[in-house]
This record gives C-alpha cells, sequence and structure tokens, in this order.
C-alpha cells in the first residue's frame, strides 16, 4: 500500500523527534543524518502533493503535525546555537560572537 499524505507528515514528525533526541545529547552528526532524512521525506511529499490532496479531517492532523514539528524545531535550534558558535569559531578563530 502506498503511504498517504499525512504518512509522510507523520514520518516527518518522526525524524523531527529523533533529531531532537539526539540535539540532547550532543550527537550532532545524527542530527544532520536524520536533517537529510527530513529533506528527503519533504521532498517525497511534495512530489505526492502535487496529485493527492488530504481530507478535512486529515488537513486538521497536519496541522497539529506541523505545530509539533515547529515546536521541535525550536528547541533543536536551541540546543544547536551553542554548538554552531563553537564550529563558527573553529572554522574563522577571528570571528567573535
Amino acid at each position: 500500500m502506498e503511504p498517504s499524505l499525512l504518512d509522510y507528515y507523520k514520518a516527518i514528525e518522526n525524524a523531527s523527534q529523533k533529531m531532537l533526541e539526539a540535539a540532547q545529547t550532543e550527537n550532532w552528526d545524527q542530527v544532520v543524518r536524520l536533517e537529510g532524512t527530513c529533506a528527503v521525506l519533504i521532498a517525497q511529499l511534495r512530489s505526492k502533493a502535487r496529485t493527492l490532496e488530504l481530507a478535512p479531517d486529515e488537513r486538521r492532523e497536519k496541522v497539529r503535525i506541523m505545530q509539533r514539528i515547529l515546536r521541535t524545531d525550536a528547541e533543536i535550534r536551541c540546543l544547536a546555537e551553542p554548538w554552531l558558535n563553537d564550529l563558527a569559531l573553529l572554522m574563522d578563530p577571528k570571528t567573535v560572537h
């Protein structure tokens, strides 16, 4: 059975949650890998969305999923910010943050 559009949203949410868990343990390599997974899922979702539509109840569920993904993304960004600053310093020690 072919995945529904909602299945793609759920898969993105799942990968996003795993990214948060990896960020919480400072496993940045895993965060990057999962970010790639999300990118692939988003591309697949966009492709499928050209020919498929969500039912009204699925649209409501999509909104709830997207809100959770956005909250998770914000948490990941907060955790990643110090790491990204350290990385910038390693790449260009003259950079002051």
